[in-house]
């Protein structure tokens, strides 16, 4: 797949966390050139360099220092064929609606239009196929668009779950139960997140929301487009349901999950038979050579204690999922740990390949 020299693209909200990581990102993309920074009034006028208080383990890039801040407005990003979104839920819902109507494609890692029903909630090494909706949600807006959409990516949490959930599914069919127990990352609760004296020490057991959006989201990721291509099933067809609890605890990066699950098919897969499936699963985005893909999307170790976030988080540049301590459930019919770096994949990597997908799809007129 041959991609384009360059695409100009843009980033909203761009001094938060997540903001930040898509800087990191994209500053050495080989395509993508960032060409516009939204973010508050407050930081608007001003050079990147001196409103944002950065958290990153690499300075500021240095093509970015010095860029002025926009209001997040469509009129400044309109040379922009792309727009990453990493504002706050409290904004993001309204300023998507007026970039996508101002013929922008908007990727974005914010919660408020996963529900929409024309609009496709995407890991990238899931179900790029939802963006043949794409044409659907622009014909609905008022005047029809011809380049404008909104894509979404998933909670971070969901994102790790799902891509071993897509590739079992993919070999044996169909599941019809999952239970899944987090432990999340502080990192997931933004800058400055959790207070020190609630997670020092501690374990805390309920993130607000957090339960609800991973029981749908898995649905209508791992679900087709309806038969008229005009919205999601929800994965009806074969109904499947989700048990999560989410938990908070004491690390900076990368969100771990214990896994329960049955299938609908009897008898199940066998141990190794599952092992084998999540090893050779192949994704869209690989096939496609998007930049951001990784070499192997579900690395399975063989070491009882891994994966681990401080030893595996950044393999692969945090763009895959990492699979461990594979074994027979004696409840259901399979167990596992899963660790997926929350902000790369699981936030502003999520997006960029999303995007990268589109544009070799040409969904992105570019």
């Amino acid at each position: 797949m041959s991609f384009p020299q360059e695409v100009k693209v843009g980033v909203l909200g761009a001094t938060g966390t997540v903001g930040q990581r898509f800087i990191v990102l994209l500053s050495n993309h080989p395509f993508f050139r960032i060409h516009a920074l939204g973010a508050s009034s407050r930081s608007a006028g001003q050079p990147y360099g001196k409103v944002t208080k950065w958290k990153q383990s690499v300075p500021v890039p240095k093509g970015v220092r010095d860029m002025i801040v926009q209001e997040c407005k469509s009129d400044a990003f309109k040379e922009c064929a792309v727009v990453f979104s990493g504002l706050d839920a409290e904004v993001a819902g309204d300023i998507e609606l007026e970039f996508r109507a101002a013929e922008l494609a908007v990727f974005s890692n914010a919660k408020n239009h996963r529900r929409d029903p024309v609009v496709p909630l995407i890991v990238p090494l899931v179900n790029p196929s939802h963006l043949s909706i794409i044409p659907h949600q622009r014909s609905l807006q008022s005047p029809a668009l011809s380049k404008g959409f909104i894509v979404t990516n998933a909670n971070c949490s969901t994102t790790g779950l799902v891509v071993p959930l897509a590739a079992l599914e993919q070999a044996f069919g169909p599941l019809e139960l999952v239970v899944v127990s987090t432990l999340q990352a502080i990192s997931g609760a933004g800058y400055p997140g959790v207070p020190s004296l609630d997670i020092m020490d501690n374990i805390v057991p309920h993130i607000g929301g957090e339960e609800e959006k991973m029981e749908w989201e898995t649905t209508k990721i791992l679900g087709g487009l309806t038969d008229d291509g005009k919205g999601f099933d929800l994965h009806e067809k074969s109904p499947l349901r989700v048990s999560a609890t989410c938990t908070r605890v004491p690390v900076i990066e990368g969100h771990t999950e214990c896994v329960s699950v049955r299938f609908s098919r009897r008898p199940p897969p066998s141990v190794g038979q599952a092992r084998d499936a999540l090893e050779k699963f192949i994704t869209e985005a690989q096939q496609l050579k998007c930049p951001s893909a990784p070499e192997q999307a579900i690395y399975v170790h063989e070491e009882i204690d891994r994966p681990q976030p401080r030893l595996d988080r950044d393999f692969q540049k945090g763009a895959g999922v990492n699979v461990g301590r594979l074994r027979e459930c004696k409840v259901l019919d399979l167990k596992f740990v899963v660790l997926v770096n929350n902000v790369n994949l699981g936030a502003a990597t999520s997006s960029i390949m999303n995007a990268e997908i589109a544009v070799a799809k040409k969904v992105i007129d570019v």
